[in-house]
């Protein structure tokens, strides 16, 4: 081969050892850095694997997935509802709802969380729903015989405006252990229409002392009676 064409071949042999170095050196840079190696002590999380450093801290449960699980549960206390309050349904899947907002009888906003720990029957109702002026005194007399520190019975009025139509109808219906849970801006009625559970009025919920609820139903009962006492015991074993 003569001089010219060594001269020629040099400098492309000299290109091709540069770029395969230097590809050598990318390649070991890449793996430093997603082999997370910023630390040096042992035991470490930022040395593990991806998969161990998940396992090192588990994400909590979401509250869905605390729900749905109480499938059986929802079903057993559905099996309880009988007689007068036979329309009671199992909640398909138990869903949250501790995040259900309206003001407690102090007139501040809350949430069914702040009664975490009980179980809770959250009824809804009007003034001008005829069916619910039949079931309030039942409703009453339910909160009075069983409410103590584990359940209670929360009634909530749906009227819009202000309190004096509610108030009434509570003083002429003789309702007087109940607390006046309020919310008259229909918010909470088309949250609970929306999860498909509200048709109308009254619309009555079962939830436990974690917010879940297990059961539901449209229309009146006679809660002061002993089928809504054993439906109640059931869902509070």
């Amino acid at each position: 081969m003569s001089d010219g064409k060594q001269r020629k071949l040099i400098p492309a042999w000299r290109a091709i050892l540069t770029a395969m170095v230097a590809g050598a050196l990318a390649g070991a840079v890449a793996v430093y850095v997603t082999g997370g190696f910023s630390g040096n002590m042992p035991g470490d999380v930022s040395q593990q694997p991806p998969a161990e450093v998940a396992a090192a801290a588990p994400a909590a449960q979401p509250e869905a997935d605390l729900c749905a699980a109480k499938a059986d549960k929802a079903k057993a206390v559905a099996a309880a509802a009988t007689g007068q309050v036979a329309a009671m349904l199992p909640a398909d899947p138990p869903q949250s709802l501790a995040k259900l907002a309206f003001n407690a009888p102090d007139g501040k906003p809350m949430t069914l969380a702040d009664r975490a720990g009980k179980t809770v029957l959250l009824n809804l109702w009007a003034t001008w729903c005829a069916p619910c002026r039949a079931e309030m005194p039942a409703l009453d007399a339910l909160q009075k015989e069983a409410g103590d520190g584990g359940f209670e019975v929360i009634a909530v009025n749906v009227d819009t405006g202000d309190d004096t139509k509610p108030k009434k109808f509570l003083a002429e219906t003789g309702v007087a252990a109940l607390g006046y849970y309020r919310d008259n801006t229909l918010d909470l009625f088309n949250d609970l229409k929306k999860r498909g559970l509200a048709l109308g009025l009254p619309v009555t919920l079962l939830i436990d002392g974690e917010g879940c609820l297990l059961a539901h139903m449209n229309g009146p009962a006679e809660w002061s009676g002993p089928d809504a006492k054993a439906l109640i015991a059931a869902a509070r074993n």
